[in-house]
């Protein structure tokens, strides 16, 4: 399992970053999406990711036809047809069988056109094998299309229609990476300004990413989180019957060792503790349950989620256990089902009403859910889930604060003036009422960040590091507040680098540093942060937002190399 490590909550980064206003790239978005955007603002049409997703592909078109008909026109002429004229004689009949959709005919002038052509007449060549390409693409003969734009790209390297109908061959082929690196020439060649190009570099970057990810998994060890995040992850429970046992033993075995050693931060031996208590005798293992359920929290927080899977629903199954500890148990199952099938929450919902049904007044549910319920922006359900929480905990400034967090993004997403200031000063009680709980200073920062008042934000964050000084996250979000407040690039490698220091282990650390060197120019050092990213993620969908962001700059490496480029030189590429 993942967190913010700024929030309290249990769930992963890559969807809290919906949670708590995080400017995380979505694949190849941070790099196309935002230059495409940039270039338009201000032009009334501003590019947008909704806008783009409702684009459809279009057809490429033939080429000739401008110069084919400036040779109809021309006066007959008496002398015998040049072997050029002859080739653009049967280009012309090709192009009319084309339009009249008579493809093979088509083929067939167009290879008499190439065959007439002399070698010498290179951009003419290209016309007329990017033609037969198109011929081939309607009879989706996938591989003679590729060949024939690979000829015509041969005559002419930068010809645009040729790279587009190839990446779309590749496509078809399943030859992702392939088709990334001409859909990202493209895109350089356009100035990233087709939007339709945009939609087929994101959708092939999309399913490179999963196809990865899906390798990825195969061959994917445990990843062990650093006791921060471990200590932070148990602060989200507010009700949590493990962390409420106290054991006191000179010789303690099996899960009183286990639980000691989560007292003591000692997080790597409790999985084999826990496994100990419960392959002991019936008869001598007195926590057997309580040891389940600590061993597959410890595999939820590992990504060992089959595992953990098991456990869970032994304790879940468990009628004679107490309800605390299956209630704890269908919280973290329903937790596990978002994070593995996040399209799918109904499983999700399904196990927070059965830990309801058993465990009414466990504030802990109605806390969980209610971030799930921010997620899928059901945001009124969420408010009255948190309320219900804090009712039954009003002791936790996480609980109150996020409870503010959703009635902000109601108000906000209500265009409610009154509601907004009404809930700033939820916030500031908030802060009033718990000054010791860091994320109520972290979530603040991030609202007024988000309403651009950027030194209050800052202010805000430096008390959330004097708390917590071991948070790594909070130093990630200065990192992105300087971008947007000064656009000080130094000051906010600086501050991810000294996150990173901090917790060798931050996954959001890595990404965010990468996504910034992308955007200097800085490639293959992206590259090497985005794989430090990849070696720390616990699900699928982490690992495919990671792999698109490394796809993308892979295909630009490869790129601009084989195009002589310098990326820092990208029209819309920054520069520092």
């Amino acid at each position: 399992m993942a967190s913010t490590g700024s929030t309290g909550s249990t769930f992963p980064k890559w969807q809290l970053a919906v949670l708590i206003g995080a400017p995380v790239a979505l694949g190849i978005g941070y790099l196309y999406w935002k230059k495409s955007t940039e270039a338009e603002e201000g032009s009334g049409d501003k590019l947008t990711k909704k806008k783009l997703g409702e684009i459809k592909d279009k057809t490429i078109s033939l080429d000739g036809d401008e110069r084919s008909r400036s040779l109809q026109d021309a006066p007959a002429k008496k002398k015998a047809p040049t072997p050029l004229e002859e080739a653009q004689k049967h280009k012309n009949e090709g192009n009319t069988y084309f339009r009249d959709g008579k493809y093979d005919q088509a083929i067939k002038e167009y290879d008499l056109a190439i065959e007439k052509c002399p070698q010498t007449e290179i951009n003419d060549l290209s016309t007329f094998y990017q033609n037969r390409a198109a011929a081939y693409e309607h009879l989706q003969k996938w591989a003679a299309v590729i060949e024939d734009c690979s000829k015509a790209l041969e005559c002419n390297p930068k010809y645009l229609k040729a790279l587009k109908r190839r990446a779309k061959a590749y496509e078809q082929q399943k030859e992702l990476a392939a088709s990334l690196e001409d859909t990202t020439a493209a895109c350089i060649l356009e100035g990233f300004q087709n939007k339709h190009t945009l939609v087929l570099a994101d959708r092939v970057l999309k399913e490179l990413g999963k196809q990865h990810a899906q390798e990825a998994l195969k061959e994917k060890h445990n990843v062990q989180p650093s006791k921060f995040f471990v200590k932070n992850y148990f602060s989200s429970y507010s009700d949590d019957p493990i962390k409420k046992m106290v054991f006191a033993s000179t010789e303690p075995k099996g899960f009183v060792k286990a639980k000691l050693l989560l007292d003591q931060g000692q997080y790597e031996g409790i999985i084999a503790a826990c496994t100990e208590e419960i392959e002991t005798s019936e008869a001598d293992a007195e926590y057997k349950i309580e040891a389940l359920l600590l061993r597959a929290t410890f595999y939820l927080l590992t990504a060992s989620y089959p595992e953990a899977t098991a456990d869970l629903e032994a304790v879940i199954g468990s009628e004679l256990a107490d309800k605390k500890i299956r209630s704890n148990a269908l919280i973290k199952r329903a937790s596990l089902a978002m994070q593995t099938q996040p399209n799918t929450p109904e499983e999700c919902f399904r196990y927070f009403s059965m830990a309801e049904d058993l465990d009414p007044k466990n504030s802990d549910i109605y806390h969980h859910r209610g971030q799930v319920y921010i997620l899928i922006e059901r945001l009124e359900e969420a408010i009255a889930d948190f309320e219900k929480a804090c009712s039954l905990c009003p002791s936790s400034g996480i609980i109150e604060i996020h409870r503010c967090y959703a009635s902000y993004r109601l108000a906000l997403n209500n265009k409610d003036e009154f509601a907004l200031r009404k809930v700033m000063d939820g916030f500031r009680n908030a802060i009033e009422r718990f000054p010791d709980c860091v994320e109520c200073y972290s979530l603040m920062a991030q609202v007024l960040s988000d309403q651009q008042e950027f030194q209050e934000a800052d202010n805000f964050y430096n008390k959330a590091t004097k708390i917590e000084p071991e948070n790594a996250q909070i130093f990630v979000h200065k990192a992105l507040l300087q971008l947007q407040w000064n656009a000080d690039i130094q000051a906010a490698v600086e501050l991810i680098e000294k996150a990173i220091q901090i917790d060798d282990k931050c996954e959001f650390a890595y990404e965010t540093l990468g996504t910034i060197q992308v955007q200097r120019g800085q490639l293959q050092e992206a590259i090497k942060l985005f794989d430090s990213a990849i070696k720390l993620a616990k699900t699928e969908m982490e690992l495919i937002h990671l792999y698109s962001l490394k796809d993308a700059a892979i295909a630009q490496v490869n790129v601009t190399k084989s195009m002589g480029l310098d990326i820092r030189n990208l029209v819309g590429m920054p520069q520092f």
